[in-house]
């Protein structure tokens, strides 16, 4: 038999449980509420003294999403603070795991009622808790009801501290890739943030690089969104798409092999090259919600681009003309827009025609720039040791000029005297 111990103050657990149950059943008259109130309080009690701290937390929060609707937010983000406070009774990791996914569930499942309120709360709990695990599966939640609920600019700061979030709480592979999948569909719920998008879901199609085929075919469906969106982007011209396996897998698949043709494209060819692979898939663009007029203007940008990449850093006027499938008068035009894309610095010689590049962007970071880079940087370092080289040569011939003239002075002195 549970022995209740007296308090001369009621336990704010038991208080909480009182509370919400008066209210759930205000309606049903006292005959059909007082036995429920008491039986409900009782459990309570029972769970307190016996420190049945889980089954506590259930009936507690089961009892506040009940009347969540009925009471205002001040009051139900109270009740929450008492409730999320059991988490502070546990020693147990598991136990602490187990309360938190059954707080946070709840919380979650309401995303209409009070969202940006039900957001707070679950931040609360998340700092109330010290179990790095407990911790994550309490984010993942804030996640989903940020999107269900309509709330996401509340949450979107915090994903600039993910890196610190991921080295707190060393999960696994499957854990990064659910969370990844699911900041990128919280930013893609803002047009503004395509870009932070895309990043994050490139990062979820990275786990995937030692996964076999069937794993992989898990990601086939967000591969295909991710090359959409970046050729959707008008202010994105460079991603690491091409060479993720699990994009890759696009190019020998029935459905969307045109998929992956089409992120080649912008990757490593011109315009030309867009324009055979549009006529001949007349209908693959509205499919997938792209207009020919944006791509055409992309691909004219990342043609340019192309161009400039060349050595000899100097491209006629001609050459871009017929690589851009522009006027003449346009010209001028397209390298305006690609240097304000900040895509290449380059100076227009009107006089003969020419642009002549100082830098132009990579459309793609592979195995062949890395090795350009590492050219580049090997040259440079020679320069350097050359230059080092030759002030060192220059500093000992000077202080060997220097110590003959000290003793042509001295000597000459000794023989004034």
């Amino acid at each position: 038999m549970t022995t209740i111990v007296p308090t001369s103050e009621e336990d704010p657990f038991l208080a909480v449980v009182r509370f919400t149950s008066q209210l759930a059943w205000a309606d049903a008259g006292p005959e059909a509420a007082e036995p429920e109130i008491t039986r409900l309080c009782r459990e309570a009690e029972e769970s307190i003294v016996k420190e049945k701290w889980l089954e506590l937390s259930t009936l507690m929060v089961t009892s506040a999403e009940l009347v969540s609707s009925k009471i205002s937010e001040k009051d139900l983000e109270c009740t929450y603070t008492i409730i999320c406070s059991i988490v502070k009774k546990v020693e147990s990791p598991e136990d602490v795991l187990a309360i938190v996914k059954a707080i946070a569930s709840e919380v979650a499942q309401q995303p209409s009622d009070k969202a940006s309120l039900r957001l707070k709360i679950l931040f609360n709990l998340y700092n109330l808790v010290d179990h790095p695990y407990a911790r994550f599966q309490v984010y993942m939640k804030a996640l989903t009801l940020a999107v269900d609920g309509k709330v996401t600019e509340y949450i979107v700061s915090s994903f600039k501290k993910i890196d610190n979030f991921l080295k707190e709480w060393n999960i696994d592979i499957k854990d990064q890739r659910e969370l990844f999948l699911a900041i990128a569909n919280v930013l893609k719920e803002n047009k503004s943030l395509v870009n932070e998008s895309l990043k994050f879901l490139t990062k979820y199609l990275a786990t995937f690089s030692n996964e076999d085929t069937q794993v992989l075919d898990e990601a086939k469906e967000e591969a295909v969104r991710a090359v959409i969106e970046f050729v959707k982007a008008s202010t994105i011209f460079q991603c690491d798409l091409l060479d993720l396996p699990a994009v890759a897998q696009l190019e020998k698949d029935a459905k969307y092999a045109p998929v992956y043709q089409l992120l080649k494209i912008f990757l490593t060819q011109r315009l030309n090259a867009y324009t055979e692979f549009q006529n001949a898939n007349p209908e693959f663009l509205q499919s997938y919600g792209l207009a020919d007029e944006d791509c055409v203007s992309k691909m004219r940008l990342l043609s340019l681009v192309d161009l400039a990449s060349d050595e000899s850093g100097k491209i006629p006027y001609a050459s871009i003309k017929d690589a851009l499938q522009v006027n003449e008068e346009d010209v001028e035009l397209w390298i305006v827009k690609a240097i304000t894309a900040k895509l290449i610095d380059c100076k227009m010689d009107q006089m003969n025609q020419v642009v002549i590049v100082s830098r132009s962007s990579e459309r793609e970071f592979g195995t062949k720039q890395w090795q350009s880079l590492r050219t580049k940087l090997a040259t440079w370092k020679d320069n350097i040791s050359n230059i080092i080289t030759t002030i060192e040569s220059n500093k000992v011939t000077e202080e060997g000029s220097q110590a003959s003239s000290s003793s042509a002075a001295a000597i000459q002195g000794l023989s004034v005297r």
